[in-house]
């Protein structure tokens, strides 16, 4: 029997990579194929909403000036003449 609660993030993605798993062996019935498929949209949706709030968690405190990483799109050296990379100060 298929565990209809979510525990957490790290629990819903490793049951969805083991649906996966499941799924591409194509040795299940048409009907336990469906209701794996079902159960993986739902972790899916899980762990898609957990990154948003994430995000979203993320923006706030950067908004609020909290020091972290620059984004990758503000990176110079990738720019075409860019300054040089120096290295740490």
């Amino acid at each position: 029997m298929m565990e209809t609660t979510i525990k957490d993030f790290e629990s819903a993605l490793a049951e969805l990579e083991s649906i996966v798993k499941n799924l591409e062996n194509g040795s299940l019935t048409l009907e336990k194929s469906l209701a794996l498929f079902e159960r993986g949209v739902e972790l899916s949706r899980y762990c898609h909403t957990r990154l948003e709030d994430a995000e979203r968690r993320i923006e706030v405190l950067s908004e609020r000036g909290e020091v972290g990483p620059a984004p990758a799109s503000l990176d110079v050296r990738d720019v075409p003449d860019g300054p040089p990379d120096e290295g740490p100060q």
